[in-house]
């Protein structure tokens, strides 16, 4: 079941799950035939007192999927890992970037090559936020 929140209702729609996946290859007959319901906020928000959402403004993360104007799905609740794709504030400023450990030292890292890696350092104001675990990323409006 898929469920499709109206804001001017509150309410979610359920929406149908088709029974086949689609390939992404040559094409293939699908079955005309409706298997099951998707709720958006199961399967994309396991957390919902811990989850947000924050459009994404920039071209830091193109080269990880994101994309400017993109919806991140953000769960505060998830410890951030190594190579996770994460909201931080560094000095007071917002920002996205994959969190890595090189050594025992992190840096936030753009996934474009045009913009500057930030070592974060002990000087610095810096807090993970959360951590991605989706994209919305609309393909037409």
């Amino acid at each position: 079941m898929l469920l499709l929140y109206t804001p001017e209702t509150g309410l979610s729609t359920p929406l149908p799950l088709a029974g086949n996946s689609v390939r992404a290859g040559f094409p293939s007959p699908a079955d005309d035939y409706i298997e099951d319901r998707l709720d958006l906020n199961e399967h994309l928000i396991p957390h919902p007192n811990a989850t947000f959402f924050v459009r994404v403004s920039g071209e830091s993360m193109r080269d990880a999927g994101i994309q400017d104007g993109d919806t991140l799905v953000v769960d505060r609740s998830l410890d951030a890992g190594h190579q996770d794709i994460v909201i931080a504030t560094v000095d007071g400023e917002f920002t996205v970037k994959q969190l890595v450990f090189r050594g025992k030292k992190p840096w936030l890292l753009p996934c474009n090559p045009a913009y500057s890696e930030i070592r974060i350092t002990e000087d610095m104001d810096t807090v993970i936020w959360g951590v991605v675990t989706a994209v919305i990323h609309r393909y037409r409006k």
